[in-house]
Order: C-alpha cells, then sequence, then structure tokens
C-alpha cells in the first residue's frame, strides 16, 4: 500500500473534520486504521480528533457539572460502607497459607525477611484489606495531599466520613 497525494489529501481532509482513523481508513479503501494513525502521525496532524457532540439544550457549564456530580456519585458508593474509626481492632499476623477469603491481605515487611507476615485484621466485604489498609490502597485521584500530622484526619477521608 502506498500513499499517494490524493490519499493525503483525504486524509488530511477527513482528519481535519473530526473522523475516526476506522472511518477514514473506510473511506478511503486499502488501508487499516493503523495505517491512518501512523501516516497522521508522520505528518504531524493533531493528536487530538476533534470531538463530536450531540447537539444539547444544555450549556456547557452545566454539562460538566453533571459528570463531575456523577462521576463523584460513583465513587462514594465504592466506600458507602467504610465507617473510618481511630480504634482499629489490633493486627494478628498471618503467614500466606493461614489467609482465607475475610483476613487482610496486606503485606508488612519485605517477603525475603524471616519477619514477614500478612496483617490478617478482619477484611471488608468484597475488598481484600482491612478498614486501615483500604485507605492506603485506595487514595483519591488527583493532586497528592500532604502527610497529614499523627492525629489529623486527611480531607479524603474526612468526607469519606462525612458520606458514608
Amino acid at each position: 500500500m502506498s500513499w499517494t497525494e490524493e490519499k493525503v489529501a483525504k486524509l488530511k481532509e477527513l482528519w481535519g473534520k473530526g473522523n475516526t482513523a476506522s472511518q477514514i481508513a473506510e473511506i478511503i479503501g486499502g488501508i487499516s486504521r493503523n495505517a491512518v494513525i501512523g501516516k497522521a502521525h508522520r505528518l504531524n496532524l493533531s493528536a487530538k480528533i476533534k470531538t463530536r457532540s450531540a447537539p444539547s439544550n444544555q450549556n456547557p457549564k452545566s454539562l460538566n457539572e453533571n459528570k463531575e456530580t456523577t462521576l463523584k456519585r460513583g465513587r462514594r458508593s465504592k466506600f458507602k460502607s467504610l465507617i473510618i474509626e481511630k480504634d482499629f481492632e489490633p493486627e494478628s499476623p498471618k503467614q500466606l497459607e493461614e489467609l482465607d477469603d475475610n483476613l487482610c491481605k496486606w503485606p508488612i515487611g519485605h517477603p525475603n525477611e524471616k519477619s514477614f507476615y500478612f496483617c490478617g485484621r478482619t477484611s471488608l466485604k468484597d475488598f481484600s484489606y482491612c478498614k486501615l489498609h483500604l485507605l492506603y490502597a485506595y487514595q483519591p485521584k488527583g493532586k497528592k495531599e500532604d502527610a497529614p500530622q499523627k492525629d489529623e484526619v486527611p480531607n479524603f477521608i474526612q468526607k469519606k466520613i462525612q458520606s458514608a
């Protein structure tokens, strides 16, 4: 397959209109989606294809707000059963052979050390970790927060407490 002047011109035109690589390959014919992507890259065409949005009566600001609330609601539901408390049950060190579905599988130490073990606290339903280690494992998306002081509860945990 060789790129003729006509095919390159058609690629530039269709790419600019926002067609997908698959659509362009189908229209031009005789080339694959990957060939279209490769040629577009070599021609330094913009990396992002313009997305076509369905006509809407809402303004863009309200659309963004709706998306944000949907995302927040989805993330909140994952932690709805998680109640944050300062008093966690004590660790119950377990070896790999002693673990079952109801025990926290958070590793403590390095596997090559003799003192290596797993947390062993009761894990939350549908999770592999206890309440404490669940907080370490599932961090919020976005910017990293500074490490909290000893008795200070981080903002993302405070939000989880309020939403639970």
